[in-house]
This record gives C-alpha cells, sequence and structure tokens, in this order.
C-alpha cells in the first residue's frame, strides 16, 4: 500500500525551516501527532487535527488511523533515537516515508568543528545517567542527548565522582533556533545551574591521575567490582567470555552470577547485548546493581531467585553462563532445554563434586572440557615464588541447531525482537 504516514524532522526553527516536502505533507495530513513543543510550533493556518503524545509515551494511536493521512513531528533526524526508528519497526518501508531534518548531533559538530564520525553519541532521554559509565575513557569526544535541563549537572558531578573532573563539557541550548546558547567549563568546576530543557552537551573526557582505568577488552580489573570474593577472576573471566563469544544483539543468562561479572562484561561488548543475572543471594543482588550502574550497562536485568526455579518465563537466550549451582540438580537440565539452538552453554567449576557433573554432562551432549590452572608470582622470604590459584575446570558446549543470529533476524523483522515495548520511555519524538 502507498505511504500513509509521513515523519518530519523538525528543528528548533520551527515550521520555518521546514522544506517544501514537509509543508506539503503537514498540509496534506489529516492527524498531526508529536510533543506539545513541535505541534505548537505549527501556524494555525493547518487544517490538521492536532494529536499530543500520549504518557506513557505509545504509538498505538499512529497505527490506529492507518489509511488516513498522518504525520508524526520528530526533533532533528527522526531515524536518530528518534520515533521513526520505533514507528519503522512496526510498520513496511513502503507505509511511511521519513523527511529529516539536521540532528542536534550534526549541528553541534558542525559548531564545534568535530567530525562527526569520530564521536561517540550517548542518548540519556528515558535512560538511566549510569549509560554514561561505559563511554568515559581518557581522550574520548561523546555527543550526549540530555534528558532535562539538570542533565549537564548530573554529568559534572559524575565525571567528577569517577575521576575524569578535568573534562571539558560544552553545553549547546536551543541549536537551530533564535534561542541557541553555549555554555562551556571543567566537569569538577560546573556552576550546577538548571540550563534549557533542550540542550546537548559535548564532552572531551580528561582523566586525572588515579582514575580508574576501563579498558573495552574482556577482563576488568578484579577490583572494578563491588563483591564477596563469589567472583569470576580476572583471567578466567576473559577465557569464559572468549567462549561465550558474544554477538550484537544476543541475550545471556549469568546463572549464580555472584558480583554479576560475566554478564556487566558481555553487555560491554556491544550496545546491543543483553543479559540476565540470575541471584539468590539477596547481598550479591545488591553487588549486581551497584556493578551494573558503575561500569555502565544498567539495562542488565537482575532476577532474584535461584536456578531452575528462577529461569521460567524468562527470553530464551543465545548464550548460557553457569557461575554456580552446575550440581544442583536441575540447573543444567532447564538451561539446556532453555537454550536457543545454535546456542553456547559455558559453565566453570572449582570443586571436584562440580568437576564431575561437567564430566558427566560432556558424556551425555558432547562440547570440550579445559582445565584452567593459573599461578602467581608472590613473595617467599627475600624470594619470589609461584602460588597456584585453585584449578578451573570449563564446560563448553553448543547446541546443535540454526544460527542463532537467524531467530533473531526473524523476530527483528516481525517487529518482535526490538518492539515498543522495550523501547517505549526510550525514545526521543
Amino acid at each position: 500500500m502507498p505511504a500513509w504516514l509521513t515523519v518530519v524532522g523538525i528543528g528548533d526553527d520551527g515550521f520555518a525551516g521546514l522544506g517544501r516536502a514537509a509543508r506539503r505533507a503537514l498540509l496534506d495530513a489529516a492527524v498531526v501527532f508529536g510533543g506539545e513543543r513541535h505541534l505548537a510550533m505549527l501556524p494555525a493556518r493547518l487544517a490538521a487535527r492536532r494529536e499530543a503524545w500520549p504518557r506513557p509515551f505509545d504509538i498505538a494511536p499512529v497505527l490506529a488511523q492507518r489509511d488516513t493521512p498522518v504525520c508524526v513531528l520528530a526533533s532533528g533526524d527522526p531515524m536518530l533515537f528518534g520515533v521513526g526508528a520505533t514507528l519503522a519497526r512496526q510498520l513496511p518501508a513502503g507505509e511511511m516515508r521519513v523527511l529529516p531534518a539536521p540532528s542536534s548531533l550534526s549541528l553541534a559538530a558542525a559548531r564545534l568543528g568535530w567530525p562527526l564520525q569520530e564521536v561517540t553519541a550517548v542518548s540519556l532521554v528515558g535512560r538511566p545517567l549510569a549509560t554514561l559509565n561505559a563511554h568515559v575513557h581518557g581522550g574520548a569526544r561523546l555527543f550526549v542527548l540530555s534528558a532535562d535541563g539538570a542533565t549537564p549537572a548530573a554529568l559534572a558531578s559524575l565525571l567528577t565522582l569517577r575521576g575524569f573532573g578535568a573534562s571539558r563539557m560544552i553545553v549547546l541550548e536551543h541549536l537551530g533556533g533564535e534561542c541557541e546558547r553555549r555554555l562551556d567549563g571543567r566537569a569538577d568546576a560546573w556552576s550546577g545551574e538548571t540550563v534549557a530543557a533542550l540542550n546537548l552537551v559535548a564532552l572531551e573526557c580528561r582523566a586525572l591521575d588515579g582514575a580508574p582505568r576501563l579498558p573495552l577488552t574482556p577482563g576488568l580489573p578484579d577490583d572494578a567490582f563491588r563483591h564477596d570474593g563469589q567472583l569470576t577472576k580476572r583471567d578466567v573471566r576473559a577465557i569464559t567470555l572468549a567462549r561465550l563469544a558474544p554477538m550484537p544483539g544476543e541475550l545471556l543468562w549469568d546463572v549464580g552470577a555472584g558480583s554479576g561479572s560475566i554478564g556487566i562484561e558481555w553487555m560491554r561488548t556491544h550496545p546491543a547485548c543483553r543479559a540476565i543475572a540470575i541471584e539468590g543471594h539477596p547481598e550479591r543482588q545488591r553487588f549486581i546493581e551497584h556493578n551494573r550502574d558503575a561500569l555502565g550497562v544498567p539495562g542488565l536485568q537482575l532476577v532474584a531467585g535461584r536456578a531452575p526455579e528462577a529461569l521460567d518465563g524468562l527470553a530464551a537466550p543465545e548464550a548460557i553462563f553457569i557461575g554456580g549451582g552446575v550440581t544442583v540438580p536441575g540447573v543444567l537440565d532447564a538451561c539446556w532445554a532453555q537454550l536457543r539452538p545454535g546456542g553456547r552453554l559455558v559453565a566453570n567449576a572449582v570443586t571436584l563434586q562440580g568437576e564431575a557433573a561437567l564430566v558427566a554432562w560432556r558424556a551425555q551432549h558432547g562440547g570440550t572440557l579445559t582445565r584452567i590452572a593459573l599461578a602467581e608470582a608472590q613473595p617467599l622470604g627475600g624470594f619470589d615464588t609461584w602460588r597456584q590459584a585453585l584449578p578451573i575446570t570449563l564446560l563448553e558446549v553448543g547446541k546443535p541447531g540454526g544460527e542463532p543470529g537467524d531467530e533473531l533476524a526473524a523476530e527483528s523483522a516481525s517487529g518482535h525482537a526490538g518492539g515498543v515495548g522495550r523501547d517505549a520511555g526510550r525514545t526521543k519524538p
């Protein structure tokens, strides 16, 4: 069917800044949806009915107008953290056309002379402030889409707390409009004043001496995590993640998660990676909540409970790590049953009983067993000697079936893999 929906990108210069095609679409529309600020920019001569977005945000009212000429107003480029991307997941391409305006990122890059391909964009619209922690590295340039006028001050506090108080902050208000304004400063000297709700923050991250260094490769330092000793240690963690082999969009179950280190590092490998941490110990659940925010993956889902009972009803994963509980009856069987075809299961054991369970599992289902034995040089009198860590037995087994990405791609095409439920409240209208 022909396109009945036109998504119009509009800047802070309002209707006057729109091109001919966008103006024509608005004049021909029966209904125009948008935020209250965007709808207020339209001239009175437009005959279309104006509908503000419902709260909580939902695109259902738009979809209910199928076969009616409809326009949706969105900030800048609707396909960049915008409602256009949400609508595209629900509609065939032929039913919708998008008329973008320059995005706030493009305008900011033009104002500052920063090559856009060298800047990381982070949206805090409908997302926790802790999302930024995954992107703060010495020398990094970031464009942060603010949630509101209080965001710059909150960013300054976060950067200072992380040891990046020397970072340069540039707040750009009302980009492209008559009220455009620029504020410059240093994070640890930021005034804390509330700025205009419509703002973007440009950051040049500069670490002070002693700021923690969090590399992008798997195997963060053990002291990057809050824990009570129930932690997959750094070198074993790096090996385990290599065997889990994360890919964009895949879901991991971290069973017996302890401090959450495996699930957290899985999610840090790519912004689209997802993880569920299953942990029954109340204190360790608090560790997971702290660690996921501190390390920039607040989207990690925590399930408070013990496997196998706590696994019921969870989304089927492409990969499973069992760091604790391999000797609990039913855990391996339940995990294997719910693992997607083509998925990977990795389990670690340190005790003889745990190793025996993995050996028996391999006899039934195949896979590989690896013994990991590490030693660290430590003082002995006036000399040094090797201190052996407890050896780890690692089981890796793949589930027969198609490539796990095939099912994910099929779900995405049908609108289920990234649907409205997960995006609601996270879209920049």
